[in-house]
């Protein structure tokens, strides 16, 4: 998961130089807190209970299952989280930038285009992540508000209506941005971990004994004696550490060193703290396992408690939406989604998105699991198999960048990756036992979501394909029409191709109907590179191909918006020199018809079709006035 807060970014430079000033270190330290730590900051109000219960099976749990399920907890926070992401996967960053498809991106560089099992597993990875996108406001938000229930009984009916409310206007507001509250997730959350660390302190002065917890073998001596059942307790520890993704999905925001720094000094001690506590009360009193975090503290702290709880998770799952808003716009990017309406909320934050579709997707997924699941004890058993499956990816994906991009030799590799793969593989195993108790749902919506992205990547290379095929050579085009009669009009001309080395439709469709060409004619072809931003000295190439003719080339990074126009215009210096008021941009729109003869299967040719018709208009992905556009229609059978 990743949350834009771009007014605190870090630049690359500063993260592989470490030239951060002291002050700025700190600032992306305590924002990191709020945007990285939000999620797994979250995790205490229902990890240790779910995972005592499940390890209890119904009975009261006695202090050794306590022991061990807590002693599991605390090494999945230092193997997963601290070992795996902050200490290894931080440092695998493609220019600065983490996350999934940024991964997929690093090491289909090193390993070229052709091997195909890199893109499937980036993007089996994009798509649970969907999947995980879903849940963690439903289960933040209700497993807060559950604390009302300890206030009075009476409040009981209100936990699923008051959760529904808080959630509408949360995806309400997304519109608007969140650059104006955003600075304030910071020094809320570090209030949250702070509040974590005292309710923990105070159970384990009670019962000291709690921190023989600390001794891995009590967990591997509970996952031996029980079985079935220590592995079902498994997956319900993995709970814990849901939002570990977060710290490399974050990188390019906080870098690698505030985020480490936020990490060994708040955020870990805070949970171990509070892990720890909720322990020692169980030790104590077994039956306050009904919400072992809210019993941590007195009466009179409960309504705070609550509130701040509420407010935390409110953060944690605007993190997880935002995040879906950067996912999803890389996906577009690297041709993996169709084109969707990306609107800015900021005219100066350039990370501010908001992507509608994708929010009244969120929105209605959501909805629908506070009101089907009810409880967060209901949701628990459909959490974590998709943010497994995505760790499994990472660690896949990983041996690969090590391999190849940091030049390791084979064996040395896999010695360094092996293990985690092995701990993320056990998790994953032990969240498929709760595949029957919702745990199909993310699966599911990420199936669905991986077919979706597999077909519009194959149509799309199918569409290039055919393209090529029946094109013209731009370059014997531009010798016939700088010696025919065709009549000049004043002005200039851009058409849009994805082949600039081939006569673009539109520009074949324009002179064969309309009898007439531009003063001047610019063939433009935008590309997505495998970095997520480029350089704006690297944007450009022109290359001019006769007096009236010219081929420019615009690079983007896959976490970069085309702005074309803005483009074009920066690129006087290289002798283009046109008025873009007195410029038509010329599109070619497709409509596609299915083929009898289509390499795809007919139910996927299909759907690459529907999926076509309701992409967003290439004008306003590529930023471009819509008053300038002249669109040529052409009809395709795939």
């Amino acid at each position: 998961m990743t949350a834009h807060t771009p007014t605190l970014a870090a630049t690359p430079a500063h993260q592989a130089a470490g030239t951060l000033p002291r002050s700025r270190f700190l600032t992306l330290a305590l924002g990191s807190i709020g945007v990285v730590y939000g999620d797994i900051g979250t995790s205490p109000l229902y990890a240790v209970k779910e995972s005592v219960t499940a390890a209890a099976g119904g009975a009261t749990p006695t202090p050794e299952i306590v022991l061990g399920v807590l002693s599991l907890i605390l090494w999945a926070l230092v193997v997963v989280v601290t070992l795996k992401y902050v200490v290894l996967m931080l440092q695998a960053d493609n220019h600065g930038e983490g996350g999934t498809l940024t991964l997929m991106a690093l090491a289909q560089k090193a390993v070229g285009h052709g091997v195909a099992i890199i893109p499937v597993l980036g993007i089996a990875g994009a798509a649970l992540f969907y999947g995980d996108a879903m849940i963690t406001p439903a289960i933040s938000v209700l497993s807060a508000v559950e604390g009302l229930n300890l206030v009075t009984p009476a409040f009981g009916t209100l936990v699923v209506p008051v959760s529904i409310a808080i959630l509408i206007a949360l995806f309400a507001v997304q519109s608007r941005g969140t650059a104006s509250v955003a600075v304030w997730f910071g020094p809320i959350t570090l209030v949250w971990f702070v509040a974590l660390a005292a309710g923990g302190v105070a159970q384990i002065a009670a019962e000291p004994g709690i921190l023989a917890a600390v001794n891995p073998l009590h967990g591997a001596r509970f996952l031996r004696e029980h079985g079935l059942a220590g592995l079902v307790a498994l997956g319900a520890v993995f709970l814990a550490v849901t939002g570990a993704e977060a710290l490399y999905a974050d990188l390019g925001h906080f870098g690698r060193g505030p985020i480490r720094a936020a990490w060994l000094a708040v955020v870990f001690p805070a949970l171990v703290l509070n892990y720890l506590g909720q322990g020692a009360l169980l030790i104590v009193r077994p039956e306050a396992l009904e919400n072992p975090f809210f019993r941590l503290y007195p009466e009179w702290a409960l309504l705070p408690m609550v509130a701040i709880a509420t407010v935390a998770t409110i953060i944690a799952s605007q993190a997880v939406i935002t995040g879906a808003f950067s996912m999803t716009q890389q996906a577009m990017q690297l041709g993996l989604l169709p084109r969707l309406e990306v609107r800015r909320t900021s005219e100066t934050e350039k990370g501010q998105i908001y992507i509608p579709r994708v929010n009244i997707g969120l929105l209605l997924a959501v909805l629908f699991l506070v009101q089907a699941f009810r409880t967060s004890s209901g949701l628990a058993a459909a959490y974590g198999i998709a943010v497994t499956g995505t760790m499994v990816v990472t660690a896949l994906l990983a041996f690969v960048v090590v391999w190849r991009v940091w030049g390791w030799p084979r064996w040395a590799a896999a010695t360094l990756i092996l293990p985690f793969l092995v701990v993320d593989a056990l998790f994953l195993g032990a969240n498929t036992l709760k595949i029957a108790e919702g745990g199909w749902l993310p699966l599911v919506v990420g199936g669905v979501l991986l077919v979706v992205m597999l077909t519009w990547r194959r149509g799309t290379h199918l569409l290039a394909e055919r393209a090529i095929h029946g094109d013209v050579p731009l370059a014997g085009f531009v010798a016939a029409a700088e010696r025919g009669s065709a009549e000049r009009v004043p002005g200039t001309a851009v058409f849009l191709t994805g082949q600039p080395d081939n006569t673009p439709t539109a520009l074949l469709h324009n002179l064969k109907h309309n009898r007439v060409l531009h003063a001047r004619n610019v063939v433009l072809a935008v590309e997505t590179a495998d970095a997520p931003r480029v350089d704006p000295a690297d944007r450009a190439t022109v290359t001019p191909i006769s007096e009236s003719f010219t081929v420019v080339r615009l690079v983007f990074g896959y976490m970069e918006a085309p702005d074309v126009v803005r483009a074009l215009a920066e690129c006087r210096p290289l002798g283009l020199d046109i008025d873009l008021m007195q410029t038509s941009f010329f599109l070619s729109r497709r409509k596609l018809k299915p083929s009898t003869r289509s390499p795809m299967p007919r139910w996927q040719d299909k759907l690459f079709i529907a999926l076509s018709r309701r992409a967003d208009d290439a004008s306003a992905w590529f930023g471009i006035p819509t008053g300038r556009v002249v669109e040529i229609g052409t009809q395709i059978v795939i």
